[in-house]
């Protein structure tokens, strides 16, 4: 089930949080397992075996963790068994045909593909899994006796499927005790419905035009190629905010609160920067269990580079079992490595200045286009024609025209805007400085999104949520 499709809008999320308030709150376990329920229901909706899967996760990483919390033996074999267990399921399900396939091409081997189905939201659940079992090994989180509340904590379905992923440190305190104000509930709906206005009003809008560029093969020149690649980038970053935003409200409507997971990485002036900016849980993620684990930086320049490369080869992996991901992952490793190479021969760090964040965001452009290709030759021919010239004509240059319409250009500058603080700043401004309450606009503003974004969910074919396939 998708965020923006209109069973979720028009039916599972309004009658979940109907029975959700009906529900008395002191009654907060009866809450508990309507909200379990409901996650169960919204993961099975075509995707039933892959359910049945996610709750052996759960009742794994529950038991490890349960067994972890005696010490001594247990500890030393429940940790790394743990471990294993959670991580071989991903391994399995989203890695084994692409071992296979790499094994087969390289070697000349026929050993048959597995192809199994790869359940949406696999690496999601499995990592807040992970990171739950290594919590309760450093003694960060308490061992959760109750089954059915892990249970809540990794399947809830606001973040099920794309994230943030949550520490359970994070909500171990709102799974036992946790209320819903009024306040709450209504920044919560404001929050999810700027959320949804990011997904179907800006992201779906340029997925247009990148869909048709990245479709395009004889055809493709250098301006259409540079448009698609800057629309991509817009996208990815509407649609996967958009969904961190609808997650984070509906969290919040529910008495939760999970950590934010964009900061404007666009404004960004380092590649360093834009990923502590950027789908900041996953980034923590890696930190957390990944880097400082290896060492870190603590042993010496050689391992500290060791250790980077690794966590960029493991993030590239992560969003997909195909070359180009880990392709993507290495272009960023390196631009990383050269930027910390730099500022060591620098006495001071850089300015920010606008040359740097024009490097930034064009770097950042041009390793999307890796991430959104299909294949690794279908990104080596759009980098040629980003590059070389290729088709540069006047049929290129209308081919380009053709795609921006009105409504795209008048989209894609109110994207530009909304990747900077500015709107923020307006609005903080316009708070302290308006004669009508600021609460008053807020809601005005609010509902007209609401009203476009139900009419756009019923009228048109919405596209799924990009980080859902990871």
């Amino acid at each position: 089930m998708v965020f923006s499709s209109p069973i979720f809008l028009f039916l599972f999320f309004p009658l979940t949080v109907l029975l959700y308030f009906l529900i008395p709150a002191k009654l907060l376990r009866v809450r508990n397992a309507l909200l379990t329920v409901a996650s169960l229901i919204f993961y099975s909706f075509g995707e039933p075996v892959a359910c049945l899967l996610m709750l052996g996760v759960v009742g794994w990483s529950w038991i490890s963790a349960l067994m972890l919390k005696k010490g001594g033996i247990y500890r030393k074999i429940f940790l790394p068994l743990g471990i294993i267990g959670d991580l071989g399921v991903l391994c399995v399900y989203k890695y084994a045909d692409f071992l296979i396939e790499t094994v087969n091409s390289l070697l000349g081997f026929s050993v048959p593909m597995l192809s199994l189905r790869l359940p949406v939201g696999i690496s999601f659940f499995v990592f807040q899994a992970i990171s739950y079992i290594m919590d309760v090994s450093r003694n960060d989180a308490k061992a959760q006796p109750n089954y059915f509340r892990l249970l809540l904590y990794i399947a809830f379905f606001p973040q099920l499927i794309a994230g943030p992923i949550v520490r359970y440190q994070t909500v171990e305190e709102a799974l036992s005790a946790r209320r819903s104000t009024p306040e709450q509930v209504a920044a919560g709906l404001r929050r999810m419905i700027f959320g949804l206005s990011k997904k179907l009003l800006i992201a779906d809008t340029v997925a247009l035009i990148a869909d048709t560029v990245f479709g395009m093969t004889d055809t493709l020149a250098l301006p259409t190629a540079w448009l698609g690649a800057f629309c991509y980038t817009l996208q990815i970053y509407y649609d996967f905010s958009g969904y961190s935003d609808m997650a984070i409200g509906m969290g919040k409507i529910f008495g939760f609160d999970f950590p934010e997971n964009f900061n404007y990485p666009y404004c960004a002036a380092s590649i360093t920067e834009f990923w502590r900016r950027w789908h900041i849980s996953l980034t923590t993620w890696f930190r957390e269990y990944l880097y400082i684990p290896l060492g870190g930086n603590r042993k010496g320049a050689a391992k500290t580079v060791r250790n980077k490369w690794i966590v960029f080869l493991c993030t590239g992996l992560w969003h997909g079992a195909s070359w180009t991901f880990v392709l993507w992952g290495i272009i960023n490793g390196a631009l990383m490595h050269m930027e910390s190479v730099i500022r060591k021969d620098k006495k001071e760090p850089p300015r920010r200045t606008w040359y740097l964040h024009l490097y930034t965001v064009l770097a950042v452009v041009c390793a999307f286009v890796i991430f959104r290709a299909d294949t690794v030759t279908q990104a080596l021919r759009f980098y040629v024609c980003m590059f070389s010239g290729k088709n540069l004509s006047m049929t290129a240059l209308s081919a380009c025209t053709q795609l921006l319409t009105p409504l795209a250009v008048t989209v894609i500058l109110l994207a530009l805007i909304g990747c900077t603080p500015l709107p923020k700043r307006i609005a903080e401004k316009a708070k302290r400085a308006a004669a009508v309450p600021a609460e008053a606009v807020l809601s005005v503003i609010t509902a007209g999104l609401l009203v476009l974004c139900m009419m756009n969910a019923a009228a048109t074919t919405y596209h799924p949520f990009i980080y859902f396939r990871f």
